[in-house]
């Protein structure tokens, strides 16, 4: 582990994986620490990983502002890990929440960004994600898990949670949702979550006030990296819809869907996802 001190004087943690040029790696959530990336798909065999825990996850620690945890939150404490690092510019990785901080990180700072690396991700929500988003949902109604699955998942958008354990049991309720299929491999990784603690005063904030509102569409002009826009054909909540918007957006970026996929792209098809993100990236 390495941790860095944020301007407000908060200790930062992340974790350092691999061998190579740097990728700086930020997960989703908002309120997941670096954990769920696991090793992210064996990246680290040509790229040393730095896998960042966000304010208040894993080793990071909270904000004494429960409504810290804007975007431009997430992305000053990007901007100090650059520093910190010693980087002029960084290749920077953001998984679905970590995507929308990727985005806005390298729309402010645009001189600061190699490659961008986008992976389940969006640059907002509206009206054909919450549809598409819906009509995934229904298509697994036969499954034995789907009301359990349902109601956790509607707990936690509601905010229906009293603490971040019970949040994180939500989370494991609901994660059948984020797989195109939920079998012993995707129980597994589920599993070995147990434990986490969500961050609830990030994932709250975001639910009721930032998901529903915010828009980075307009701003994508200002992405001036090579960008790799990859998402699952199958991703409930951040898939083709949300990824065609993204690449329509930034210039010259590239798009790739994996068929047969979910929102864990480097869980469910992890050769696909490291051999896309390296053609993208090169070996070092």
């Amino acid at each position: 582990m390495g941790s860095f001190v944020a301007p407000d004087g908060r200790r930062v943690a992340y974790r350092q994986v691999g061998q190579g040029p740097v990728l700086v790696c930020h997960p989703g959530g908002p309120g997941f620490s670096s954990r769920y990336f696991g090793d992210l798909a064996g990246l680290g065999t040509a790229r040393t990983l730095v896998l960042l825990d966000p304010r208040g996850t894993g080793g990071s620690e909270r904000p004494s502002d429960p409504r810290a945890y804007a975007i431009a939150d997430y992305v000053g404490d990007l901007e100090a890990l650059r520093e910190h690092l010693g980087l002029a510019r960084m290749e920077l990785l953001g998984h679905s929440h970590g995507g929308v901080v990727a985005m806005a990180y390298a729309i402010t700072h645009p001189d600061q960004v190699e490659r961008l690396v986008l992976a389940s991700t969006l640059a907002r929500f509206a009206e054909a994600q919450a549809d598409a988003m819906d009509a995934a949902m229904l298509a697994k109604a036969g499954a034995p898990w789907y009301d359990d699955a349902r109601a956790a998942l509607e707990d936690e958008q509601a905010g229906r949670f009293r603490d971040d354990e019970e949040l994180g049991g939500l989370v494991l309720r609901e994660f059948p949702f984020y797989f195109a299929g939920y079998g012993e491999p995707e129980r597994a990784w589920a599993e070995a979550l147990r434990g986490e603690h969500v961050n609830g005063d990030a994932l709250r904030l975001f639910n009721e006030e930032i998901f529903p509102t915010f828009d980075l569409r307009a701003q994508l002009v200002r992405v001036n990296a090579p960008a790799l826009v990859v998402t699952g054909e199958l991703d409930f909540i951040t898939g083709p819809v949300c990824a065609d918007e993204i690449a329509a957006g930034i210039a010259g970026a590239r798009l790739v869907v994996l068929p047969g996929v979910g929102h864990l792209v480097f869980v469910e098809a992890p050769e696909r996802f490291t051999r896309e993100a390296l053609a993208f990236l090169g070996t070092g």
